[in-house]
């Protein structure tokens, strides 16, 4: 059997952790920051795990 390739796009975007979940950015981070309070700001860099109906298919874009 053939091995399996990355998405790479995938692997950009999401970290594995030990327990097998998927961590991911906030969106609304990139720019129009002005706008937006401190508080907003710091909320959205924490990172936040993929939510269980998500995760299925990025497990099949990261195999490894």
């Amino acid at each position: 059997m053939p091995k399996l390739k990355t998405r790479k796009a995938a692997s950009k975007r999401y970290k594995k952790t030990g327990a097998g979940n998927f961590l991911r950015r906030h969106a609304y981070k990139g720019h129009l920051l002005m706008k937006k309070t401190n508080t907003q700001k710091r909320k959205l860099s924490q990172t936040i795990c993929v939510s269980p109906s998500d995760s299925k298919p990025i497990k099949l874009m990261l195999p490894y």
